[in-house]
């Protein structure tokens, strides 16, 4: 064995083994009884489906928005492209409590369309709404730029070809882009899902952690931190389990690159 691959193989253990253990750990100092038990406590079953509901209307919004949006960006070349996909990665690296912070300076009572949207009868702050918000805000990127990567790598032969056999655009997109990408979607759909149950610094901010209307299961966690580690830790574990079922669920559904590439 060559230096080369002994010293990535070792270097893939160390990785592995970092990103394991505390997974791990969640489960060995939380057993199935705990898992089960946690959910009883006040709030927790509460908070989970309040963070499974919020996250589904987010996820919803941003594939309806998303999709289009990144299918336009990845194969059209534009004055300005460039800074129009560095706005929409700008939430992959703000740290939660600004993205709060903007959200409230946006759509806050006093914010810069705040008072606009108080005007037409919706409440964002402080409601169940602003925590869709939040999560839609955080997690759209991971989407939208997991989409682009997987249009940009659809063949433009055959949206020609579907071009020139009569499809109009939106056919073209629903019957080649959507099914040739379907594996890059889902498994954006994977990151921007769990991105959003996941949650905490900015829904913290905007919407608050007010018991069966704002407070997500991360915000429980971090409530129960302070009196019930035991709970906090079965919490955290039942998120985990949910989030692995997603992840694995969504890639499964869409597929894989390779299988996608053999269905065209």
């Amino acid at each position: 064995m060559s230096p080369f691959r002994l010293a990535s193989l070792l270097a893939l253990a160390v990785l592995l083994s970092f990103l394991a253990i505390p997974i791990v750990a969640i489960f060995v100092e939380a057993g199935p009884r705990e898992l089960v038990d946690s959910l009883g406590r006040e709030g927790s079953l509460e908070a989970l489906w309040l963070s499974l509901r919020t996250s589904l209307v987010a996820v919803v919004a941003i594939l309806v928005v998303g999709t289009p949006a990144a299918f336009l960006l990845a194969r059209r070349s534009f004055r300005g492209r460039a800074a129009l996909i560095t706005v929409i990665e700008l939430p992959l690296v703000l740290p939660p409590a600004a993205a709060g912070i903007a959200l409230l300076a946006a759509f806050g009572p006093q914010g810069l369309v705040g008072g606009a949207i108080e005007d037409a009868g919706v409440q964002l702050v402080l409601q169940t709404a602003g925590v869709v918000v939040a999560m839609t805000f955080v997690a759209a990127p991971f989407y939208v730029r997991g989409a682009m990567a997987a249009f940009e790598a659809i063949d433009p032969d055959l949206l020609d070809a579907s071009r020139t056999l009569g499809a109009g655009e939106g056919r073209t997109f629903a019957r080649i882009a959507i099914p040739g990408a379907r594996a890059g979607l889902a498994s954006g759909l994977a990151l921007a899902w769990g991105r959003a149950l996941g949650e905490f610094g900015a829904t913290l901010l905007f919407a608050g952690s007010l018991e069966g209307r704002t407070q997500t299961a991360p915000l429980a966690i971090f409530r129960f931190l302070a009196s019930d580690f035991d709970a906090s830790l079965a919490l955290s574990g039942v998120l985990v389990l949910f989030s692995a079922a997603l992840l694995l669920g969504v890639k499964f559904l869409g597929g894989t690159p390779e299988a996608s590439r053999a269905a065209r």
